[in-house]
């Protein structure tokens, strides 16, 4: 999304930066189908002014808009927790119910997390 960002600014180009972000996806998408591989994608987050008017416990949405979020297939948030741990939450899926793992990133790659 950062180049989608860089390339397009402000509201007058968002409409071609949608349509060039869906003709993306829809490629992403048709190799996965083809030969049978997943496709990871990372988003940034931003800040939600709206929010906080909801009284919503975290303030941030996912940048992309409904064209990112159509895509996905699954989508996992993941976040900084206390210490060296991080919770990765699955909050959009067809298959899986919304449900939260927490873990730690060592030196030796990904462990179970000890709290």
């Amino acid at each position: 999304m950062a180049l989608f960002r860089v390339d397009f600014s402000g509201r007058g180009e968002l409409a071609d930066r949608q349509q060039k972000l869906a003709q993306l996806l829809a490629r992403l998408q048709k190799i996965s189908e083809e030969y049978n591989l997943a496709v990871f994608i990372t988003n940034q987050m931003t800040a939600d002014p709206g929010a906080a008017l909801s009284f919503q416990a975290d303030p941030k949405k996912p940048i992309g808009g409904n064209i990112l979020a159509h895509a996905s297939t699954t989508r996992i948030y993941l976040r900084k927790g206390r210490g060296e741990l991080r919770i990765a939450k699955i909050y959009d899926s067809p298959d899986m119910p919304e449900s939260e793992a927490t873990f730690a990133i060592t030196n030796g790659g990904i462990d179970d997390a000890k709290e």
